[in-house]
């Protein structure tokens, strides 16, 4: 049964399912209807571009460049972590946008992944997480399509042009995951990065 996590919980996913080698990294995220014309009747949701990222640490920092794993770098050098892909919009049900992580493969000298997702040009498009709804992080059993834990995003995240869903993290030899739901004014996932070094 997956279990429901709150901002700030954290949980084992190695001792939750045994054997488990490779995870999937399910974001999700809709955009909020805003009104629009003379009286506000008019509703329409904006086209919002999130990108999902995942940012390997090295003791907790950030040490190089290609290990940012992202839609302009698809997957980690090491094999192990895989960006399924960018979507655009956002639209249509589950998960908008998948990493693929192999844990039993990370090397060792990686004790951290952090996952982040950014709104594309958010200064340029007057663009913020605060219209956006229904976001969400999932982690998945890849073997078995199993969801193992999740966490919804509800605070209000109005002004803040990226997000630090949560994060994929060793300790004592177990995988354990993190609900962060940080919101940030990054404007890039270089600026975002630069908070790791």
């Amino acid at each position: 049964m997956s279990i429901s996590l709150q901002k700030g919980q954290k949980v084992s996913l190695t001792k939750e399912s045994a054997g488990l080698s490779k995870v999937i990294v399910g974001l999700g995220w809709d955009a909020a209807e805003q009104s629009k014309g003379f009286f506000g009747f008019l509703k329409s949701a904006p086209d919002i571009d999130c990108d999902a990222t995942a940012i390997m640490l090295k003791d907790g920092k950030f040490t190089a460049k290609d290990d940012v794993v992202y839609f302009g770098n698809l997957s980690h050098k090491s094999g192990t972590v895989n960006h399924m892909g960018d979507n655009l919009t956002g639209e249509g049900e589950g998960d908008d946008e998948q990493i693929v992580i192999d844990l039993s493969r990370v090397p060792s000298e990686y004790d951290k992944i952090v996952i982040v997702v950014n709104i594309y040009s958010a200064q340029a498009r007057k663009q913020h997480f605060g219209m956006i709804e229904n976001a969400f992080i999932r982690i998945v059993d890849a073997k078995s399509n199993r969801e193992l834990c999740k966490y919804n995003l509800t605070d209000n995240y109005s002004g803040m042009t990226a997000m630090i869903f949560g994060e994929i993290y060793r300790h004592n030899s177990e995988w354990k995951f993190g609900a962060i739901g940080q919101g940030t004014k990054d404007g890039s996932i270089g600026d975002i990065c630069r908070r790791y070094l």
